[in-house]
């Protein structure tokens, strides 16, 4: 479980490691660009309700992971997360969201056929 602390606030959002990654893509892009969004997700803690935070460039935000491994992007979820993260509702998470594995969802890349990579090798 990772965890997310935004300004000056010492207890942090937990977020899943997988989930927080993806997380940390979109909006350090949105914030790279100077452009600042909602993020908003409901409580899984047992806590009644929903919270939403105004991240922008100005405030401090830190991302601690709890494995010291990477996690593995899954694109189609980085797209989605960003459009929304576009859109005027801004990004909505769901905390216990599961992410496919890029794996899963692309298929199987094969070779092209021998005759068709010679003729890329010598066209260069």
């Amino acid at each position: 479980m990772g965890h997310l602390y935004y300004g000056t606030t010492p207890e942090p959002v937990r977020i899943p490691d997988r989930l927080l990654a993806h997380i940390k893509v979109v909006v350090a892009t949105k914030l790279r660009r100077g452009e600042s969004f909602t993020i908003s997700w409901t409580h899984v803690d047992g806590t009644p309700g929903r919270s939403t935070l105004w991240l922008q460039p100005a405030i401090p935000l830190r991302f601690v992971f709890e494995s010291a491994e990477p996690e593995q992007l899954h694109s189609p979820t980085l797209k989605d997360m960003a459009d929304m993260a576009n859109s005027s509702a801004g990004l909505i998470v769901a905390l216990d969201v599961e992410i496919p594995s890029e794996t899963a969802t692309q298929p199987a890349r094969t070779s092209a056929p021998a005759s068709r990579r010679t003729t890329l090798r010598s066209a260069a």
